[in-house]
C-alpha cells in the first residue's frame, strides 16, 4: 500500500571523498509523506541511492532530530528562530500543502462548511449533521439527523498544528479553549495515529468528520467538504487553491522561513494550507550523511516538481530554493566548509 507507515527506500550514498555507503535516517511529518516516498522511489531508480524515513508525525520528527538520532527532522509546524538557534538547527521548507476536513456521510454530494461552524464541530458544541449552522451553509443538501463523530491525531503531528492554528484564528471560543499547537487538549472526539490513522477511522466510521493532508484524501477516496475562505468564497481544495493561499508568503524577508500560511487572504485561498519542513544540525556529527542528504533534496528541488504536482502539492518557486540552497552554506563540517555545494 502507497501509504506505508514506514518508507524504507535505504539512501546509501558516496561520500565525496571516498565509496563508502552512508545511512541517511528522517523522521517526522506524515503530511509530506506521500511525496517523499514518491521522491525516494524516483531517485533510486535514478541514481541507485536510497532514503529511508520514517513517517510518525511533526511531534516525533522534532524529538528525534533534537536527540540527535537522525540526520534530519521534518515538521509542518516551522520552528521559532529562537528555538532553533538555541538547538544548533537549520529550518528549511520543501513543498506546500493542505489540510482538508474528511467526511463519512451518505447520501450527501457536496457540503461546504466556514471556520467558525468547523471549530464549533470540533469544539463539540455542533453535534448532529441537521444543525442549523450546517444546514444554513448547505441549503439544498440533504443532512441527516445523524451523531457527529469526530476523529483527531492522537500523536504530535504538524498536522494538527495547521488545522488548530486556522481554528484559533477564526474562532475566539477555539482560541481560547483549546489554542493551537501539535497536541492539544482535545474537548471531544477519538484519536487516531498518524493521516494514515485519521483517515482510516473516518472511512470506517459512519457520521464521522477528520482532517488529513489532502493527498491522503485523494489516495483513499474520500469525501472532503468545501470551505469558506477569508474572503468569503466558497472553495474546494486543490493544488491551485493552496497555491493561491501560497503566494501571499514572503520567504525572502522571514526570518529562518517561519512562515504559516492559514487563513490567507484571496478569493481562491485554500483556508488551511501549510509548508512542511525539513530540520538538520548546523554542525552535524555525521558529515557524509549530512551531505548525501542535502544532494538528495538538492535532486527533488531540481527534479521532483512535476511529482509533487501529480499529489497536488506546490513546489516552491525557484527563487526560494536558491535562497534554500544559500542557507545550505551554513551546514558546515569540523573544518568550517559547507558539507555540501552544488
Amino acid at each position: 500500500m502507497f501509504f506505508r507507515s514506514i518508507l524504507s527506500a535505504a539512501v546509501i550514498a558516496a561520500s565525496v571523498t571516498c565509496a563508502i555507503a552512508v545511512d541517511i535516517s528522517g523522521a517526522g511529518a506524515t503530511f509530506p509523506y506521500p511525496i517523499y516516498a514518491k521522491w525516494a522511489d524516483m531517485y533510486k531508480k535514478e541514481s541507485g541511492l536510497n532514503l529511508n524515513y520514517q513517517s510518525i508525525g511533526s511531534g516525533g520528527g522534532i524529538k528525534q532530530i533534537k536527540a540527535k538520532t537522525v540526520t534530519f527532522g521534518a515538521s509542518d509546524m516551522p520552528l521559532e528562530p529562537k528555538d532553533l538557534t538555541a538547538s544548533g538547527l537549520v529550518q528549511f521548507p520543501t513543498v506546500v500543502g493542505g489540510d482538508v476536513p474528511v467526511i463519512n456521510i451518505d447520501g450527501v454530494g457536496e457540503m461546504v462548511l466556514d471556520g467558525p461552524t468547523l471549530a464549533d464541530i470540533f469544539l463539540g458544541k455542533i453535534t448532529k449533521w441537521d444543525d442549523p449552522a450546517i444546514a444554513k451553509l448547505n441549503p439544498k443538501a440533504k443532512l441527516p439527523s445523524q451523531a457527529i463523530v469526530v476523529v483527531h491525531r492522537s500523536d504530535g503531528s504538524g498536522t494538527t498544528f495547521i488545522f488548530t492554528d486556522y481554528l484559533s484564528k477564526v474562532s475566539p471560543d477555539w482560541k481560547s479553549k483549546v489554542g493551537a499547537s501539535t497536541a492539544v487538549e482535545w474537548p471531544v472526539g477519538i484519536g487516531a495515529k498518524g493521516n494514515e490513522g485519521v483517515a482510516n477511522n473516518v472511512k470506517q466510521t459512519k457520521g464521522s468528520i477528520g482532517y488529513v493532508e489532502f493527498a491522503y484524501a485523494l489516495e483513499t477516496k474520500m469525501m472532503t467538504t468545501n470551505m469558506i475562505n477569508r474572503d468569503g468564497k466558497n472553495v474546494a481544495p486543490s493544488a491551485a487553491a493552496f497555491q493561491a493561499a501560497a503566494a501571499n508568503a514572503d520567504w525572502e524577508k522571514s526570518e529562518n522561513y517561519f512562515v504559516i500560511l492559514t487563513d490567507e487572504p484571496g478569493p481562491e485561498s485554500w483556508p488551511i494550507a501549510g509548508a512542511t519542513f525539513i530540520l538538520m544540525y548546523k554542525e552535524p556529527k555525521d558529515v557524509a550523511a549530512a551531505a548525501a542528504a542535502l544532494k538528495f533534496f538538492d535532486w527533488a528541488y531540481t527534479n521532483g516538481g512535476p511529482a509533487a504536482e501529480e499529489l497536488h502539492y506546490v513546489p516552491l518557486p525557484a527563487v526560494v530554493v536558491t535562497q534554500i540552497e544559500k542557507t545550505w552554506t551554513t551546514i558546515v563540517g569540523p573544518d568550517g566548509k559547507p558539507v555540501f555545494t552544488k
